[in-house]
């Protein structure tokens, strides 16, 4: 029997159908990144710039976060260290060594990762619960040392950090200027995060999450890439909490303290995790929560938890992962 030949109809469907997709999906992101810078852009005219500054501090922390655990599959309770850490010593390079901003900022930048190389070379040598405690027990060691080391200010932190010239040129006394630095680098952190995930390196996260015994046996050494995804949300979260210390011009113990690390969870759960752009979303809403609610004091952990538990029974993928199924998206 003569078979016909091939034709476009009887491709496999993925060339046909994978790549228009693909480049839909592209375009999709290229538009919400248009639409976050807009807002960046706008959001100044109708709230005031340090709740906006703050909002960004802890999105980049969320979104820190949700490289690790959404992408990773590495559930970490003790991220509140590294963001802690990171303040302190930034606020203490600016006010007792002189540093400009941007060299302070780095400072954060370094010791988040140097911390995170430390506890993540610790943590992964176990799994699951086992490795949560870990990060847990090695943060809780980051915040014993806060209280007793001398140049931390014990319970009054560091206060009336300076924030002085970026670069030497730029004053960021004024709150507009500080706001557009911060801006930068919050958007800056965010095509990082992007890239990362849209990398080889991304995807092969991805593959030692999904199923780590079969990434093995293909070659991949998963233990070294786990430590790089530690390192490298470590990284992000010390810059962070170097930015929030600038921006407030304060370290304090609240920085490090096991709540914190509890915070940017429910960030990440709220918003989406594994979405790229889900922990903005959840870090814009509690921060809104815990801003506006503060007149109800010890009542908003109990509104928080209570908005906590309502997303994960009506948003089991939280609220941008709702959206994207319901869109057929990935965002």
């Amino acid at each position: 029997m003569i078979q016909s030949p091939t034709t476009a109809s009887d491709a496999p469907k993925s060339i046909i159908v994978r790549l228009p997709e693909t480049r839909n999906l592209k375009t999709i992101h290229l538009v919400v990144f248009l639409l976050i810078a807009a807002a960046l852009v706008v959001l100044p005219f109708f709230l005031y710039p340090v709740f906006i500054m703050k909002v960004l501090c802890f999105a980049i922390y969320a979104l820190a976060f949700n490289l690790l655990l959404g992408y990773g599959g590495l559930l970490s309770f003790g991220h509140a260290a590294y963001f802690g850490m990171a303040s302190y010593l930034c606020a203490y390079a600016a006010k007792n060594w002189g540093f400009s901003p941007e060299l302070a900022i780095l400072t954060g930048c370094v010791v988040g990762a140097v911390l995170g190389l430390i506890a993540g070379s610790i943590a992964i040598r176990r799994q699951g619960i086992y490795f949560a405690m870990i990060t847990l027990a090695l943060a809780q060691l980051v915040y014993f040392l806060c209280v007793q080391a001398p140049f931390t200010g014990g319970e009054d932190g560091i206060q009336a950090v300076p924030r002085g010239h970026l670069f030497g040129l730029v004053d960021l006394a004024d709150d507009r200027a500080l706001y557009v630095v911060v801006a930068v680098i919050f958007f800056c952190a965010l095509l990082l995060i992007y890239r990362v995930i849209h990398s080889p390196f991304g995807q092969a996260l991805k593959a030692i999450r999904d199923n780590e015994a079969r990434a093995i046996s293909l070659g991949y050494d998963a233990d070294r890439y786990k430590l790089a995804v530690f390192v490298l949300s470590a990284s992000l979260t010390g810059l962070a909490g170097a930015t929030k210390a600038i921006v407030f011009q304060l370290a304090s113990l609240t920085d490090v303290h096991w709540s914190m690390s509890g915070e940017v969870v429910l960030m990440t759960l709220v918003g989406g995790m594994g979405t790229i752009f889900g922990p903005i979303v959840g870090a814009f809403i509690i921060t809104a929560m815990a801003n506006y609610l503060a007149p109800f004091g010890a009542w908003v952990t109990v509104i928080q938890g209570v908005v906590f538990v309502v997303c994960v029974l009506l948003f089991r993928d939280g609220i941008i992962g709702l959206l994207g199924r319901k869109t057929k998206t990935s965002l």
